[in-house]
């Protein structure tokens, strides 16, 4: 039976509640607001299926890419209102146009993160954009597999560990399924967000929230909290969330020794941003690097018609390590937590204080804008 004795070896994916026969492990959160499988020792019939199914215990071998793109959707509504080029976007109404279902990360009414399916274009919105902590995966696992064995075809994004999780769960390969995953910092804590979203908020309503706001730019983007009487916009080197997230304060343990790094998640397509300078193509509104892992995904890709630009995995891993290596636990990191259970979300504050930038960088950054326009 799983049994989780050392933390950084939990991803929090969920696998293992899913494919309890019994139904007996619970999936409950730490005092860092991180959810942890507990099985219910009485009612185990030690089938050891919740170990199969461990991506942790269960790493697949790495594969070799097959071609890497710079790409953009020719939609600029849409890649504005994306996180980068607005890929995801396109691969989601192709699924959808075809009779297919879209299972991907949203917000719910309580701004909390978890994974859900949708069916028509229009729903495609909520999954788009980044969420900067760890979804709840739910029953999404089990919903996936229902349609797959329907004869559906599916699309499945998340981080790489949760699309880990989804194929040690399934344990066996579809055609009618295509993986994407998000290239991965690492996940925050869902506690964080819920305190600091509580102290920014003060109580009041919150309407919307966008953690890649490209209004002050692409590359120098704001999170955007809109309020029932008034909007936010914070650079994002400046919101402390943002801060504790970059700095790796926040994170899940599990994610400073990532089971899923370089294709070990066995996913169709590798989205991220492509920050590299050898590219053609207009990057002022964002643009997305597209890693494509299998025949499968070069299929989607070919049948979307997006703005492409081959690249190489050399340019894409020099503009994004975390894609191979994970990030490094910083030193303070157990006094960080140590105070926050003492103190809340004021100790985020003060310990994000020092990764502050300067008034001198500011200054030139307001320039610099001032200069592109």
């Amino acid at each position: 039976m799983i049994e989780i004795v050392d933390k950084h070896m939990c991803c929090g994916c969920s696998a293992c509640v899913q494919i309890c026969p019994k139904q007996c492990i619970r999936f409950d959160e730490d005092k860092q607001g991180f959810r942890y499988p507990l099985v219910d020792k009485d009612e185990c019939i030690n089938c050891g299926l919740c170990e199969q199914v461990c991506p942790v215990l269960n790493r697949s071998e790495h594969a070799d890419s097959i071609d890497v793109y710079a790409a953009i959707n020719p939609n600029e509504k849409i890649r504005m209102e994306s996180s980068s080029g607005g890929i995801f976007t396109m691969l989601a109404e192709e699924t959808i146009k075809n009779g297919g279902i879209v299972f991907g990360a949203s917000f719910n009414d309580k701004w909390e993160v978890y994974h859900r399916s949708v069916e028509t274009q229009e729903e495609i919105r909520n999954l788009r954009g980044s969420k900067y902590l760890q979804s709840l995966i739910c029953d999404t696992y089990k919903e996936v597999k229902s349609n797959l064995d329907k004869g559906r075809s599916v699309l499945f994004s998340g981080t790489p560990c949760q699309v880990s999780g989804l194929n040690c769960f399934l344990r066996k390969e579809y055609d009618n399924l295509l993986t994407i995953e998000v290239a991965c910092h690492g996940v925050p804590s869902p506690l964080v967000w819920r305190d600091y979203i509580k102290r920014k908020s003060g109580g009041k309503v919150i309407n919307d929230v966008s953690f890649r706001d490209k209004r002050t730019g692409y590359k120098t983007y704001s999170t955007r909290y809109v309020f029932k009487d008034k909007k936010c916009l914070k650079y994002y080197k400046r919101d402390e969330y943002m801060l504790g997230f970059i700095h790796n304060l926040t994170l899940r343990p599990s994610c400073f020794k990532c089971p899923s790094k370089l294709h070990n998640s066995c996913s169709d397509i590798l989205i991220a941003d492509f920050w590299g300078d050898k590219s053609t193509i207009d990057n002022t509104n964002g643009i997305s690097l597209v890693v494509v892992n299998s025949s499968k995904g070069m299929s989607y890709m070919q049948r979307i018609h997006a703005i492409m630009d081959s690249s190489n995995i050399d340019i894409a891993l020099k503009s994004n390590p975390y894609i191979v290596v994970s990030p490094k636990e910083p030193d303070d990191y157990s006094a960080f937590w140590n105070e926050y259970c003492s103190k809340g979300v004021i100790a985020l504050e003060t310990y994000t204080k020092k990764y502050r930038p300067s008034f001198v960088f500011f200054v030139k950054m307001y320039i610099s804008r001032l200069i592109n326009r």
